[in-house]
């Protein structure tokens, strides 16, 4: 059987329409000149991120790691929600580095917010500088922050004096989702790290976007943490045809819900999908069986939040999501479904 590959929207490949791009690119020194083809993607995201300037960065993580390093002075704390990426999925960055300690909020509400800002009390307390954003929101399963309440929670942060981070790793699909720009779900943020490496399709990168004075800062940091990049137009041409492929990430959408009700058939219990995640609890399994035993379906899928994780993405369309579901409908799973009342949660 030929594997179906759902583990991530990381795993798509370039295709030949952005391998010609990246072949094709025209490149200089982006240390020692900036190199034009990077500047161009840039001033791109810049521009679709509603902000005044980008730098491109390898990675997402290293996008959220130097904004924290700008934001954050050591001994701060930050704001983060339960289970965000940059406290559980970052290796520990932003205490390690920005040297911040990070407060896990229990729920992302203006409230909790208010009551987890450490403001007040004499010198030696500790302080609060940064809410950390995240839309959306990867733990939860793909789901979206709206618009109204993005701008209450920027709303209190300004008010408490709290710089503002947006970890939008996947902020094209929340915008995709609710049928907004990527402009509005930064409206108020000082900082918002993007990714173009997931289900837009470019073989890496992500960008970081703010003031210049920001970029301009996130620029040295980039460097001390190895980021420099030479004849960057290579990978930054591959983002340049990325960034016109968001509107395309509604299909992945389309293919998440697909197989959440197929999986739904077959008895799994399931999250109903916002977006590319499908979070699904497999029937009379625990996570660790049931990826086993998707895997010798050669169905790739993987863990979070203690549930099995299926992420759709460019590579993977109807075809492929049926073919997953007839071979999980060919099992003792298939069985349990014909019978189950398990609906979706």
């Amino acid at each position: 059987m030929i594997p179906v590959d759902l583990r991530s929207d990381t795993v798509t490949r370039p295709d030949e329409r952005m391998r010609s791009a990246m072949a094709t690119a025209e490149v200089g020194d982006d240390v020692l000149d900036v190199d034009p083809t990077m500047r161009r993607l840039e001033e791109r995201a810049a521009d679709l991120l509603g902000m005044p300037a980008a730098l491109w960065v390898p990675t997402g993580c290293m996008g959220n790691t130097i904004a924290l390093m700008a934001h954050v002075g050591r001994g701060d704390s930050f704001l983060a929600l339960r289970d965000a990426h940059v406290i559980n999925n970052e290796l520990g960055t932003p205490a390690w580095l920005a040297g911040g300690m990070p407060q896990a909020l229990p729920e992302l509400t203006p409230e909790a917010v208010r009551a987890t800002t450490l403001n007040t009390g004499p010198y030696y307390s500790m302080r609060t500088s940064l809410l950390c954003l995240e839309n959306t929101y990867n733990a939860g399963g793909g789901t979206v922050l709206p618009t109204a309440e993005h701008a209450r929670l920027v709303g209190v942060a300004k008010e408490l004096r709290l710089t503002v981070h947006l970890d939008g790793a996947r902020v094209w699909n929340a915008a995709v989702a609710l049928g907004v720009s990527p402009a509005e779900l930064t409206a108020g943020v000082d900082t918002v790290q993007s990714c173009l490496s997931k289900g837009l399709g470019a073989p890496m990168g992500s960008v970081v976007a703010g003031t210049e004075e920001f970029v301009a800062e996130a620029r040295r940091i980039r460097k001390m943490l190895g980021g420099g990049v030479r004849q960057g137009g290579v990978v930054a041409a591959a983002g340049l045809v990325a960034l016109e492929r968001i509107e395309d990430l509604a299909a992945d959408h389309d293919t998440a819900r697909a197989l959440a009700d197929g999986l739904v058939e077959l008895g799994w219990r399931v999250r109903t999908p916002e977006t590319n995640i499908v979070l699904a609890e497999a029937p009379g399994m625990t996570v660790p069986a049931a990826l086993e035993r998707l895997t010798a379906l050669n169905v790739l899928a993987g863990p979070m939040a203690g549930l099995v994780r299926f992420v759709t993405h460019r590579d993977v369309g109807k075809a492929e999501i049926d073919e997953v579901l007839t071979r999980i409908r060919g099992t003792e799973w298939g069985e349990a479904g014909s019978s189950s009342t398990t609906a979706r949660s």
